[in-house]
């Protein structure tokens, strides 16, 4: 009996000792729930939440998310760029501006290069983490792209960060663009999170985006233009997260909007991830240079939350506690954004054992190597724009070319051709040095504006490759530019710069061969350079590797292939006014006038013929001949109509595929268009539906009329 009791003691004492161990244990060993990898996301989302103090909670909400070393939860920021490359962030490959990618209408490319661009955003931020700088901006692995909202209008300065005038196009390199960055669907964690912005309504222009009211907007306009690709992204691709706008929508910020937030985003589309705000947006709803909405900054903040703003990119945030004592917002409304905030992060892991996720296993070696610059070659190849080639002076022979002179104030750039929201590569190769490597004769000459000194410095030159263009030091995001026909980072004109317009009249004049290599991110009008050049190529913003595939467009080593994904309209009386978000006279698919370049317009070197199209059990088929001596690439663009719809777009791209032909030889094409290809607005139901009805099918310049 004595000898039991002493067992008995000391098993009791055993446990005892046990229970005190694992109290005292580092937080990051207590197995709690949150810290069990075999349950799902949501549930130890919920466990960690309501583990939490009201202070820890509104710490976890703002883009830098505070750590809470009690349990183990690390720093977070929420705030890294990828437009079109690991931005801000240091060296990394630097692909074309993702307006360029969308000019190869290439959707595998995009997800291709966007699968790079995740490869080495994970690398950085296993470095981060070895060298103890994740606390720092742009070092998470919450990326705020893609830019899916429509390029209405060429004056929007921001324009170049989308994918064009076109919501199907938009849509479909959207979804690649997640895909690349989020990894596969079923892998166990989630490579990166992927960022919808901006949610919604957001065109421009920049200098009014912190008051600008988007109002009195046609509900098919809403979900036919404007919503068009979030949806896509939303149910198709699952994107992580979505970014609302500075804007206000039918009155209300868009951050605080429970039309877009609540009724459409979780309601209708039933999206599951998280929303942030736009940098200091909250802000605009109550100081005083924004909308006036909120009579104050803890009023805001709490607006902000309860209509679906889960985390905020700015400071604001930190006032919840003064909603939550104030009763303007419930601790569990709170609780319902930080759950979706948790579990984001622990599908990528950031609570687990390291050793257990593959994407920390990614060798510093994939950042900046070979492989990606070879495919920042390619996508800027593909992305170029054979606008003009008058009398076939394209392409210049490499070795017979005498007199050839490069000018022009893009020549020598190198910062240009980075866009906006950038990385720096290791090394960028300008247009005269592309130029310079494949006709070592050609000379450069120092960009002046006087127009005499310019022509001067070639009266020996035969041809001259003006690289002109703007640059996005003039273009972007709400910039001061004291420029004329720049207004905010828009512009208030859409022609070169004069004296660019004067220096080419002058060439023209003396009798040179022009070739204008233009560089911008947007659409410019061209009118006059109808007549002072010989040929005009559209380059964007190239990337790293933008001047070679320029160099080899210029003299045929690459045969262009790149299709506008915007018009090029004439000149600024051709649009309406800029603030007017209706849709009608905006974009090729509402646009009456006649356009200098055309959506979808490019040539090649290759001429090809379109044969009569068929449609039948959802495929479109065709023949496309190649009647030229050389090897090409043709991007099939179909355009659909829907008969008597007198109030729909004028025609809309549904389906399109690049097609490599064979000099002298043709390829028959089939195109699949499924029933979604054939959604339309239903003016009975108010939605887009798949209506039956007659339907006009356009494929370059054939037309079929079919019954659905």
């Amino acid at each position: 009996m004595i000898l039991f009791m002493k067992k008995k003691s000391l098993s009791s004492c055993v446990l005892l000792f046990a229970l005190l161990a694992f109290v005292c244990l580092p937080a990051a060993a207590q197995k709690y729930p949150y810290q069990n990898p075999n349950l799902s996301p949501k549930e130890r989302a919920h466990d960690l939440c309501g583990r939490l103090t009201l202070d820890e909670k509104v710490g976890l909400m703002m883009h830098y998310s505070k750590p809470v070393e009690r349990l183990g939860v690390p720093v977070f920021q929420w705030w890294s760029e990828a437009l079109h490359g690991v931005g801000r962030n240091g060296n990394a490959t630097v692909f074309p501006i993702t307006m360029g990618m969308a000019a190869t209408f290439d959707t595998l490319l995009v997800e291709r290069v966007f699968t790079a661009v995740s490869d080495e955003a994970r690398v950085k931020h296993n470095q981060a983490h070895r060298l103890g700088t994740q606390r720092e901006m742009y070092h998470g692995l919450s990326f705020w792209t893609p830019n899916i909202n429509i390029f209405r209008d060429p004056r929007w300065g921001r324009g170049q960060e989308t994918y064009g005038e076109d919501p199907y196009l938009t849509a479909v390199m959207g979804k690649s663009v997640v895909r690349g960055l989020q990894g596969p669907a079923d892998a166990r964690y989630q490579k990166l999170l992927a960022c919808a912005k901006h949610f919604a309504v957001h065109s421009g222009p920049e200098w009014s985006r912190h008051r600008f009211n988007a109002e009195n907007i046609k509900l098919r306009d809403l979900y036919e233009t404007y919503l068009y690709a979030f949806r896509a992204l939303v149910k198709e691709a699952k994107v992580a997260e979505i970014m609302c706008a500075y804007n206000r929508f039918e009155g209300k910020p868009c951050c605080g909007s429970d039309r877009l937030l609540q009724q459409i985003l979780r309601d209708e589309w039933h999206f599951e991830g998280l929303v942030t705000s736009d940098c200091w947006a909250v802000d605009d709803f109550w100081k005083e240079w924004g909308h006036h909405y909120s009579e104050s900054k803890t009023i805001a903040v709490s607006e902000a939350v309860i209509a679906g703003t889960d985390v905020e990119c700015g400071e604001t945030f930190g006032s919840l506690k003064d909603g939550v004592k104030e009763g303007r917002i419930k601790e569990e409304t709170i609780d319902r954004s930080l759950v979706r905030l948790l579990e984001a992060r622990f599908r990528l892991g950031d609570f687990d054992d390291p050793n257990l996720n593959p994407w920390n296993r990614i060798p510093d070696e994939r950042l900046c190597c070979q492989e990606f610059a070879d495919l920042a070659l390619e996508a800027a190849r593909k992305s170029i724009v054979l606008l003009r080639n008058e009398k076939s002076i394209l392409p210049l022979s490499e070795t017979g070319t005498q007199g050839l002179y490069i000018m022009g104030p893009n020549a020598a750039d190198s910062t240009m051709m980075w866009g906006n929201y950038n990385g720096f590569p290791l090394h960028t190769i300008t247009l005269a040095e592309g130029i310079k490597a494949l006709c070592p004769s050609a000379k450069l000459v120092p960009w002046e504006r006087d127009v005499q000194q310019q022509v001067e410095a070639a009266k020996d030159a035969q041809i001259v490759i003006f690289c002109g263009g703007i640059n996005p030091r003039l273009e972007g995001e709400e910039m001061e530019v004291k420029e004329e026909g720049f207004k905010g980072g828009d512009r208030t004109m859409i022609e070169l710069p004069q004296s660019q317009r004067d220096i080419l009249a002058a060439l023209h004049k003396a009798g040179k061969k022009v070739i204008l290599a233009n560089c911008s991110g947007s659409a410019i009008g061209l009118v006059p350079e109808q007549q002072s050049a010989d040929a005009i190529v559209q380059a964007w913003y190239g990337g790293q590797a933008g001047g070679q595939a320029l160099a080899e467009v210029i003299f045929g080593r690459v045969n262009p292939s790149g299709k506008l994904p915007v018009t090029f309209y004439r000149n600024v009386e051709q649009l309406p006014d800029f603030e007017d978000y209706n849709m009608e006279g905006h974009t090729y698919r509402f646009f009456r006038g006649e356009p200098l370049y055309p959506f979808g317009y490019g040539l090649s070197y290759s001429k090809f013929v379109y044969g009569k199209p068929r449609f039948a059990d959802g495929q479109l088929t065709l023949s496309l001949s190649n009647k030229s001596k050389r090897d090409g690439t043709e991007t099939v663009l179909v355009y659909i109509n829907k008969v008597g719809d007198t109030d729909g777009p004028i025609r809309t791209l549904r389906a399109f595929q690049r097609v490599d032909v064979a000099a002298g030889s043709s390829q028959t094409v089939s195109i699949p268009l499924p029933d979604s290809a054939f959604e339309w607005w239903d003016v009975k139901s108010n939605a887009m539906r798949v209506l039956p009805g007659e339907y006009i099918i356009q494929v370059g310049n054939q037309r079929l009329r079919i019954i659905r």
